[in-house]
């Protein structure tokens, strides 16, 4: 092998992903880290919080460009995956998907359905709940946040913190976390 093509050989491995995710028979990725369940949320909020975790719903679509940004890309950064692994107690939903969910407050429809009535227009969308939902309310109501998008390292680091942290029943807002942490990272 030449001086050339050896260089060319390594720019080809630094350019494919470091870490790729298996695919499921819907086209979503299947980290696994992720949790299969029943889909009835208010069975997952207890199992999470029996674990000590937080619940956090994945809104993700087949072929999604940007779903697969944050599995490629964002998810196996090691203190991103520690994060998710050790903290989150995480449910995966099909923006297209016709599996039923039992929402907190009864209602069952199909993860589709679900999405219009939760208004998720996006994937991916990461929906974050709190350990107590008050009765009678919808996952949407009751998040304490959602991410529509595929966001970078630093947000989704900050993000996952901060939920954890409970951060937002301070009344701190989120971007003012997020350059907070940016000035004392520089």
């Amino acid at each position: 092998m030449n001086h050339w093509t050896t260089l060319a050989a390594a720019f080809a491995l630094v350019a494919m992903p470091a870490f790729a995710t298996d695919l499921g028979d819907d086209g979503l990725h299947k980290p696994d880290w992720l949790r299969e369940t029943f889909k009835d949320l208010r069975e997952d909020l207890a199992e999470a919080n029996a674990e000590g975790k937080r619940l956090m719903l994945i809104y993700e679509q087949r072929g999604c460009i940007y779903c697969t940004k944050m599995h490629e890309e964002v998810f196996p950064v090691p203190a991103i995956d520690a994060l998710i692994r050790e903290h989150y107690f995480v449910v995966q939903l099909n923006l297209f998907g016709d599996v039923e969910v039992t929402d907190f407050d009864g209602t069952t429809a199909s993860e589709k359905d679900m999405a219009l009535r939760w208004g998720v227009m996006f994937t991916p969308t990461l929906i974050f709940l709190p350990e107590e939902v008050p009765e009678g309310e919808s996952a949407a109501q009751a998040a304490v946040a959602m991410m529509p998008g595929a966001f970078g390292k630093g947000t989704t680091e900050a993000l996952l913190t901060w939920v954890k942290d409970h951060g937002y029943e301070s009344g701190e807002n989120f971007q003012k976390y997020v350059a907070s942490r940016m000035t004392v990272q520089e």
